[in-house]
C-alpha cells in the first residue's frame, strides 16, 4: 500500500527540521517551505517519514493512505 506525506501550509513555520533530516523526501523552496520530493513515499523510507511527522514542531505533516 503507497502512503503519502503531507504538508499543511497553513501550519508549517519553516523551520527546516524536514527537509534538512532527510533531503531525499523533501526539499525547500525559494522561501524556505517545504515541497515533497517524492511522492508517494517509497517503502524503504517510511520509516524516515514517520520520523519527519512526530520530529515536527508545528505537527504540519502527515503521513496517509
Amino acid at each position: 500500500m503507497s502512503k503519502h506525506l503531507s504538508i499543511d501550509e497553513t501550519a508549517c513555520a519553516g523551520h527546516g527540521i524536514c527537509y534538512g533530516a532527510a533531503p531525499e523526501i523533501m526539499d525547500c523552496d525559494d522561501e524556505g517551505y517545504p515541497v515533497l520530493v517524492t511522492d508517494p513515499v517509497p517503502e524503504s523510507l517510511l520509516d524516515k517519514a514517520d520520523h519527519l511527522v512526530r520530529a515536527c514542531p508545528e505537527q504540519a505533516l502527515e503521513l496517509r493512505d
